[in-house]
């Protein structure tokens, strides 16, 4: 499990935020903070801390001064950037402080999600270690600039849109339209248009399976899997 704080300095969008996270499988809450210097604390304290999803308008500092005073306790806790602030330079800040994702408030459980994603498809990536050809370091980079969870379509239900996403999630490997229609209760012509938007907007991959004979059949396995 990912152990994330979430530091807000409105407690109920730290609660609502901490939610979320609990939300996208195989990330756990270890903690929130909504001020600098509790923050902090719990930056000392946790016995294991792998994220913190940062406020940068705190009451008693700014999220950037505690990112700032992490690396010069010698905390390296991967951090992202979740505020209101939008002026370039808070965000060129948060570039050169280490920060790997920057979320601009307000924002939907999607858009939370797909940063959620493209972070544990980093670890994913970097957990091998030794050295790194140009494809992996290029793979490295593509995790980092992941695209944010794209807008629906006019006539898409975001509920099925998520039921056919969680199905994929949860599969141990890729599925044909049939077997997700059978999963979610959805026609098989519903869930391949789906698919075939969550493919077209690269949230997909599409491989084939070859039998004896006739076409190939499709199946479709979730971008972020490892």
């Amino acid at each position: 499990m990912i152990e994330v704080l979430v530091v807000d300095d409105d407690t109920r969008v730290a609660r609502v935020n901490a939610a979320y996270v609990e939300k996208v499988p195989g990330f756990h809450v270890a903690g929130e903070a909504h001020t600098a210097a509790e923050a902090l604390h719990r930056v000392e304290s946790l016995p294991r801390l792998d994220l913190v999803l940062m406020d940068h308008y705190l009451p008693d500092d700014t999220g950037l001064a505690v990112v700032r005073e992490m690396r010069r306790r010698g905390h390296q806790t991967d951090v992202i950037m979740v505020t209101a602030a939008r002026d370039v330079s808070t965000v060129q800040a948060a570039m050169r402080h280490g920060a790997l994702q920057y979320l601009v408030k307000p924002f939907a459980f999607a858009g939370l999600r797909a940063k959620l994603e493209a972070y544990a498809e980093l670890r994913r990536t970097l957990d091998g270690g030794g050295e790194a050809e140009q494809a992996q370091v290029d793979r490295i980079f593509r995790a980092l600039s992941a695209p944010s969870e794209p807008e629906l379509p006019k006539g898409h239900s975001p509920t099925t849109a998520e039921l056919v996403r969680q199905a994929l999630m949860n599969a141990e490997g890729p599925l044909s339209a049939q077997e997700i229609a059978e999963r979610t209760g959805v026609s098989r012509q519903t869930a391949q248009r789906y698919l075939k938007l969550l493919e077209r907007t690269g949230r997909t991959r599409l491989t084939l399976k070859y039998g004896d004979a006739g076409r190939p059949e499709h199946r479709y396995v979730w971008a972020t899997r490892g």
